[in-house]
């Protein structure tokens, strides 16, 4: 893994005038990226592409429907003149269909990856995830050289797992193009929770209900340590990418983890134990019978992922967050509460 000395990676580093594509634009990650970028002076100019053209019109950017998949049309135009292509489009649903979401995820990442190597982009910022990581510690935080081969049951560590592959072999052959891998825990902001919602909960989450006082017991189930952050600090992250010379992979989180003790507190609930294998059977129901959206085999890859040590965050990019992972979930409940959302097809309320 190589990157540039931390004491290259300031605004000396950076480049003015910047033009950058942000594929995936409109989601929970997009939009904040794309704020970000537009209040950065060294960028110029956003192309944001997205299935759907948004109503939202952020500063210094202008929009693109395009769609990754196979089929979708040529990527490599919407390219042609960027500096920096930052790819987050994905794809969480059907999980009753995973062929579907290959599609998108993986067949249209190495559509992206195509498409820059096509034009020559200069530098490319992939959006990869904890979700990639083997199994690993809750004990202690592992770095950037973990592997990752991801949980295999799993749809969307599987395939996070295989983007990974592909910008190995991307790299092997196009070793001029500055690569930078983005690995942040999961993500909540105020204005994705019903998207989230949407994705994860499905029609039986009480949403309104979800508020401090109301929820007795949180599940304390061995394994459930996973880290998060507030979308605003992963985005800063990007535009640092972005902006500065820097590869490699990046590991981004916020403190405390959460575990059945923090999330309670949050909630002012008590931590109950319950056992794991009743919680997934009826996680298993729900999602056989199309109640829940959320297969268990993410259940399975939550209490497996490895907690990351986000050092090389706070060094090379100067990166630190300025939400605590228990002021992130709140927005996010808040925004459940609330119905919020944005003026994109993702994050409609």
């Amino acid at each position: 893994m190589t990157y540039t000395p931390a004491n290259e990676t300031g605004r000396r580093g950076s480049t003015a005038g910047l033009r950058v594509v942000v594929v995936g634009a409109t989601g929970n990650v997009g939009t904040s990226v794309v704020r970000s970028l537009a209040a950065d002076p060294a960028v110029e100019s956003i192309l944001g592409l997205a299935r759907r053209v948004p109503g939202w019109r952020p500063a210094k950017t202008d929009w693109r429907a395009v769609d990754i998949e196979p089929g979708g049309g040529d990527l490599a135009p919407h390219f042609a003149g960027a500096d920096v292509v930052i790819h987050l489009a994905w794809k969480f649903q059907p999980t009753h269909n995973p062929a579907e979401t290959w599609q998108t995820n993986v067949l249209g990442s190495n559509r992206v990856f195509a498409a820059v190597a096509a034009v020559g982009v200069p530098a490319l910022v992939h959006a990869s995830s904890v979700g990639a990581y083997s199994p690993g510690p809750k004990d202690r935080a592992v770095d950037e050289s973990w592997p990752t081969h991801g949980w295999p049951q799993a749809a969307y560590c599987r395939e996070k797992a295989y983007a990974e592959r592909l910008l190995d072999t991307f790299e092997g052959a196009h070793p001029g193009t500055r690569v930078v891998r983005m690995r942040p825990g999961f993500l909540f902001k105020r204005e994705a929770a019903s998207e989230q919602r949407r994705i994860f909960g499905g029609p039986l989450v009480p949403a309104r209900l979800i508020r401090p006082g109301l929820i007795a017991a949180v599940p304390a189930l061995p394994g459930l340590r996973f880290q998060a952050l507030h979308t605003d600090d992963a985005a800063t992250a990007y535009a640092a990418a972005a902006v500065h010379r820097v590869r490699g992979a990046f590991n981004l989180a916020a403190e405390p983890p959460l575990d059945a003790q923090v999330l309670a507190d949050a909630l002012d609930a008590r931590p109950r134990r319950i056992p794991t294998a009743a919680i997934r059977a009826a996680l298993a129901t729900a999602w056989r019978l199309h109640l829940a959206p959320t297969s268990p085999d993410l259940l399975d890859a939550v209490l497996r992922l490895p907690l990351m040590d986000c050092s090389r965050a706070h060094e090379i990019l100067a990166w630190h967050p300025r939400y605590t992972s228990v002021e992130a979930v709140g927005e996010f409940l808040t925004g459940l509460r609330e119905g919020a959302g944005m003026a994109t097809a993702p994050l409609a309320a």
